[in-house]
C-alpha cells in the first residue's frame, strides 16, 4: 500500500510542477521526491503509516487547485474538494490544507487578484470540502466549532463580500465607491470579530488546542502539556535533520523560490506561501519535515530546469551559417556554369 501511494505520490508531485512552472521540472520534482529521505522514510514498504498516504492526498489536493484557480472551473474545484475528503480521512494534518488555500485567497485579493475564477474556486472547495470533511467520524462538527478552521470561514465571507462590492461598484460613482468600500469593510471586519469572540467565550467555537500553541511557541507544550514535548518526533528541528533529510535540495530549494518569485502568477502565489508556511513549521516540529519535503522536491526541480534550459539552449552560430550560406552560393555558380 504505502509502495504505491509512494508511485501516485511521485505522479502528483509531477502534476502539480506541471502546472506551476513545466513538464521539464515537474519530471525533476517526480524523480526527487521519489528518493529524498525525508519522504520515503515514511513511505517504504512494511511501514503502513498513514502519513504516507496522506502526503499523496496532499499534493493531490493541490494540484487540483491549483488547476482549478487557472481556469475556474467548478469541474476542478469538486475535485479539488474530494481529494480534501480523502485526506481528512486519512491524517489529521489536513489541518494544513484549509488553512493554506484560504491563506492563498486571502493573499491574491491584498495583492489585487481578485477574478471571477477565484470566486468560483474557493466558493465550490469550501462548501464541499466542509460537507465532506463532517462526514468522518473523528471529525464530526469540528470544522464549524473550533478555531484552526475559522480562517477558511472568515476568507469565504470575505470573498463574498468583495463579490458583492464589485457588484454595486457599476452602480455607484468612485468617490460614492470608495466611501461604501470603507464603511462596509470596517463594519464587516468589526462583525466577524465580535462574532467570534462571542461564540468563542459562549462555547460555541472550541479555543485553539494546546498541539496549536505548540507550533508558535516551542516552550508551551514543555510546560503545560509535557506528554507532547515527550515525544521526539515534536522536538524542534535542528539543522543536521535539515541536511540529512533534504541533501543537495536543501541548497537548490531557494533558487526555484526566487525563480517563482521573479515570475510571479496567481499559482505561484500558492507554492511561495507553502514554501514559507513549511520552511517555518518543519523547525518548529521534526515532525512536520514531511509536510516540508514536497515543496522542496517542486521548487528544487523547477531550478535544475531552468538552469538546464540556461546551459543547454542551442546558440546559433554565425560563422557556420556564413560558411552554409557561401557553400551554397558557390554551388549556385557551379550549376549556372
Amino acid at each position: 500500500m504505502c509502495v504505491c501511494d509512494s508511485g501516485l505520490t511521485a505522479v502528483s508531485t509531477y502534476l502539480l510542477t506541471k502546472e506551476l512552472w513545466s513538464a521539464g521540472a515537474g519530471l525533476f520534482a517526480a524523480c526527487f521526491i521519489a528518493i529524498v529521505p525525508g519522504y520515503i522514510s515514511r513511505s517504504v514498504a512494511g511501514s503502513y503509516d498513514n502519513e504516507g498516504i496522506a502526503i499523496f492526498a496532499l499534493q493531490f489536493t493541490y494540484y487540483l487547485w491549483v488547476k482549478s484557480v487557472k481556469t475556474g472551473s467548478i469541474f476542478w474545484a469538486c475535485l479539488a474538494a474530494l481529494s480534501y475528503f480523502y485526506m481528512v480521512s486519512a491524517w489529521g494534518g489536513y489541518v494544513f490544507i484549509i488553512n493554506l488555500i484560504p491563506l492563498h485567497v486571502f493573499a491574491l485579493l491584498v495583492m489585487g487578484r481578485y477574478s471571477n475564477r477565484l470566486f468560483t474556486s474557493y466558493t465550490a472547495f469550501y462548501i464541499l470540502g466542509l460537507l465532506f470533511s463532517m462526514q468522518i467520524p473523528f471529525v464530526g462538527f469540528q470544522p464549524i466549532r473550533t478555531s484552526e478552521h475559522m480562517a477558511a470561514s472568515g476568507v469565504f465571507v470575505l470573498l463574498i463580500a468583495i463579490s458583492a462590492l464589485k457588484y454595486i461598484q457599476s452602480f455607484l460613482s468612485k468617490a460614492e465607491f470608495k466611501y461604501f468600500f470603507v464603511f462596509a469593510a470596517l463594519a464587516t471586519a468589526g462583525l466577524v470579530f465580535c462574532t467570534v469572540v462571542a461564540l468563542t467565550y459562549a462555547g460555541v467555537i472550541a479555543p485553539w488546542s494546546g498541539r496549536f500553541y505548540s507550533l508558535w511557541d516551542t516552550g508551551y507544550a514543555k510546560i503545560h502539556i509535557p506528554i507532547i514535548a515527550s515525544v521526539s518526533e515534536h522536538q524542534p528541528t535542528t539543522w543536521f535533520s535539515f541536511f540529512f533529510d533534504l541533501h543537495i535540495l536543501v541548497t537548490t530549494f531557494p533558487v526555484g523560490l526566487w525563480y517563482c518569485i521573479k515570475e510571479i502568477n496567481d499559482e505561484r502565489v500558492f507554492v511561495v506561501l507553502y514554501a514559507i508556511s513549511a520552511v517555518y513549521f518543519a523547525g518548529v516540529m521534526v515532525r512536520l519535515m514531511l509536510t516540508l519535503t514536497p515543496v522542496v522536491c517542486i521548487l528544487s526541480g523547477v531550478a535544475f530546469s531552468r538552469l538546464l534550459e540556461l546551459f543547454l539552449k542551442e546558440e546559433d552560430n554565425p560563422m557556420q551559417d556564413s560558411d552554409d550560406a557561401s557553400d551554397s552560393t558557390n554551388m549556385y555558380d557551379k550549376l549556372q556554369k
